[in-house]
């Protein structure tokens, strides 16, 4: 048995799918369900007895307690975050609460859980923090790629907030020997990701009809990993990581924005055609940039290839056919996660017209 945090949000969601779908151990999935969380991406699963669902905050810890004790799992993975970077900007409170008040709350009751073990079931026991490359700030276009020895620059509410939960999760393996693991992941992108999201916006509004915000000249780079292989990614750290260490997870993927865009464009166009035969990229338009955006995101993912032996299964170009696919062929969800509050979201921070 393993404990899942924010298993209904778009990683933590494909994971409890990816691991269920190559594994009988069962999970408890641990979920708040705001806005982000969407039990239809786990419908899949009902009636499943290897999932057990429950609503909750990470940082309830007489819940979280009451879990670790009924279940007694042998590993946490906590994806549970507040994770986009403009509603950071609009409304940090929410990332602290989450991202460092939850997070050192988990990390307290998981500790008192662990030292409860005995002496084989604590040596064997993990918790597993999931984070982001946005901890190291901007790099320059020349610039060497993030490994894990680069120094923390966060530039955003959500990237410090994502900081200090990675420094508290370091600072309770030193001090009290909790067993953890980080992963700093590139930007993820593919099934079932909620569309406020770069990728499964375009897609969204391409089909719509409506405009393709991209933000300023378009030109921020990041590097885009298939969300199914970080999945295998963090079984692999899970399963053969050492103790106390940080490892990158990327997909050697470095795009600029707009190209990205460009792309869906012409995936479109072949997939799902507009009826009046005009190209979907007549309809990108540039917004003005965000405060404080970061200009070029890339992960060096040479450490966990060469400890642990595991690299990205997907090329940019295969993970991204696949994820236009899978929207074309799931209207359905799209539709049902796209709420009043959702395109309220949308209309405040690109415009009207986008939500329209």
């Amino acid at each position: 048995m393993i404990l899942v945090t924010g298993g209904a949000g778009f990683i933590g969601g494909n994971f409890v799918l990816d691991w269920l779908a190559q594994s009988n151990e069962p999970i408890v999935n641990l979920d708040k369900l705001t806005y982000a969380g969407n039990l239809e991406t786990l419908a899949g699963l009902q009636g499943d007895a290897r999932h057990i669902f429950v609503q909750g905050d990470i940082g309830d810890k007489t819940l979280v307690a009451e879990l670790l004790q009924t279940h007694r799992p042998r590993a946490v993975v906590n994806f549970a975050a507040e994770s986009h970077v403009d509603r950071s900007i609009h409304g940090p409170e929410d990332f602290i609460l989450t991202n460092v008040v939850g997070t050192f709350r988990l990390l307290e009751t998981v500790r008192h859980y662990w030292l409860s073990l005995g002496d084989e079931d604590k040596a064997a026991f993990r918790l597993l923090h999931v984070s982001t490359d946005e901890v190291y700030g901007s790099l320059a276009p020349d610039a060497a790629a993030f490994t894990e020895d680069h120094v923390y620059e966060p530039n955003s509410p959500y990237s410090a907030s994502k900081a200090a939960s990675d420094h508290l999760v370091r600072a309770w393996h030193h001090t009290y020997g909790l067993p953890v693991l980080t992963t700093n992941c590139s930007n993820n992108y593919g099934p079932y990701h909620f569309p406020e999201k770069l990728i499964p916006l375009m897609i969204v509004n391409a089909l719509a009809g409506k405009p393709l915000p991209v933000y300023g000249d378009g030109m921020q780079i990041r590097d885009w990993l298939y969300v199914q292989d970080h999945c295998s990614a963090i079984r692999t750290v899970l399963d053969k990581g050492r103790l106390g260490e940080t490892y990158n997870v990327g997909g050697w993927n470095e795009q600029p924005n707009i190209e990205i865009v460009r792309l869906i464009c012409r995936l479109l166009d072949e997939l799902r055609p507009r009826a009046d035969g005009l190209s979907y990229a007549t309809q990108i338009t540039h917004v003005t940039d965000r405060p404080g955006h970061d200009r070029r995101y890339a992960i060096d993912a040479r450490k966990i290839e060469r400890e642990l032996g595991w690299k990205p299964a997907e090329t940019f170009e295969t993970g991204i056919r696949k994820t236009v696919a899978w929207y074309l062929a799931h209207p359905d969800w799209v539709a049902n996660v796209q709420s009043g509050s959702y395109r309220d979201w949308v209309s405040h921070h690109y415009g009207a017209s986008v939500a329209a």
